[in-house]
């Protein structure tokens, strides 16, 4: 499509959005990507299908499956990621936005300046306060958590700052639902068979930046299948970083590549994952029980006043419960250590299953549990109008 063209197509489609009557905007989700779909469609499901509701999908990505399901209850709208976005944004008139997107009322996505109540759902098990800005979750009304560490963060960080206190809702994580209900255990590894996923965060200092090339060559000269799965925004920010691992390995029979965020045979095929400070490694230990080695490269942070909580990060925490950290210094010792946490699954699946029965909502229930909330409050929002 022409960017012309696509230009046109965003004007239409926040026209025709604007024109639509008070109540088919009683509920709207706002999607960035095409990436956030396999978190929002179980909960969209419960708010169509369970409560009856029609909602209003408005993505910024025409590729966005949200877009183009064949459900008519779900009216879809792509507006794109440029003008037309910030006019959506700042001219919103609908009882609850529902988004995934970080930074409200911070950057160029401002809040209304009609009354919305907005509601932010997480994408991730990790933490709010140091892989996030500081104030990245401040100008929401409610906040759909993932598990209790989220409340914690969140109340601390308003005490400490005086913020007004927002709707924390006990809700959970739909991805990591969908990974338990669908996984599958690859075969016994031993040998040449051993699948490694190397799943790095994006950003200046994760692995792929620091010593990707380095890495690679090690697992696949320790005989090693290796699958490399970069982080979307690696492709968007430093693609050269990929091109030159699959310019060096791309023939190599053990070599491959994924670089869609939903595919998911890679997750349940391989044996162990490789990452740094991604959720992923998160999604991975928990949801499939299968282990992480962390490549122990500077910590992602987009706060340096995250310590001023007192609160060790989730992501950091879970480290050493979910699999083992190896200085990236000692990438030579990989091979050994993947060895040593593939040897005795069952005391590992035991440890994960306790670990996730604490730190997650609504296991099992989650989309429930969410949509339910979201009901509740563009009733409540509704009827104060």
């Amino acid at each position: 499509m022409s960017g012309v063209h696509s230009l046109l197509k965003s004007w239409q489609n926040l026209r025709a959005f604007k024109r639509l009557p008070a109540n088919h905007r009683h509920i709207v989700i706002y999607s960035e990507s095409r990436q956030d779909w396999h978190h929002h469609e179980a909960l969209i499901r419960c708010l169509t299908e369970d409560h009856g509701q029609t909602i209003c999908y408005v993505s910024s990505d025409a590729t966005d499956p949200g877009l183009h399901q064949a459900n008519e209850r779900i009216l879809p709208f792509c507006i794109g990621s440029g003008l037309f976005r910030i006019v959506f944004f700042q001219t919103l008139q609908a009882d609850v936005l529902l988004t995934q997107l970080l930074d409200l009322d911070n950057l160029d996505l401002k809040r209304s300046v009609y009354p919305v109540f907005y509601i932010h759902m997480f994408h991730s098990m990790v933490s709010t306060h140091m892989a996030d800005r500081a104030d990245s979750y401040d100008h929401y009304d409610a906040i759909l958590c993932a598990g209790p560490h989220h409340v914690s963060e969140i109340r601390k960080r308003e005490l400490l700052h005086g913020l007004p206190a927002k709707q924390l809702i006990e809700h959970g994580y739909a991805r990591l639902e969908q990974l338990i209900e669908a996984r599958r255990d690859p075969p016994q590894p031993e040998g040449q068979n051993v699948h490694v996923l190397l799943a790095p965060s994006w950003g200046d200092q994760t692995i792929l930046n620091s010593c990707g090339m380095e890495l690679a060559g090690i697992l696949l000269e320790a005989g090693f299948r290796l699958t490399l799965r970069p982080h979307f925004q690696t492709r968007w920010n430093s693609p050269q970083v990929i091109d030159r691992i699959v310019d060096r390995f791309g023939d190599h029979p053990r070599f491959s590549l994924v670089e869609l965020m939903s595919e998911s045979d890679s997750l349940y095929d391989s044996h162990v994952m490789i990452t740094d400070w991604s959720g992923a490694g998160i999604d991975y230990g928990l949801g499939l029980e299968k282990p992480v080695l962390y490549i122990d490269v500077p910590p992602k942070s987009r706060n340096n006043t995250w310590h001023e909580l007192g609160i060790e990060p989730f992501e950091s925490s879970v480290r050493d419960k979910i699999g083992a950290i190896l200085a990236p210094d000692n990438l030579a010792a990989a091979p050994r250590i993947i060895g040593e946490l593939l040897g005795d699954r069952a005391r590992f699946r035991d440890q994960v299953r306790s670990l996730r029965a604490n730190a997650v909502f609504n296991l099992g229930s989650s989309a429930r549990a969410g949509a339910a909330a979201v009901v509740k409050i563009a009733g409540e929002v509704s009827n104060a109008a």
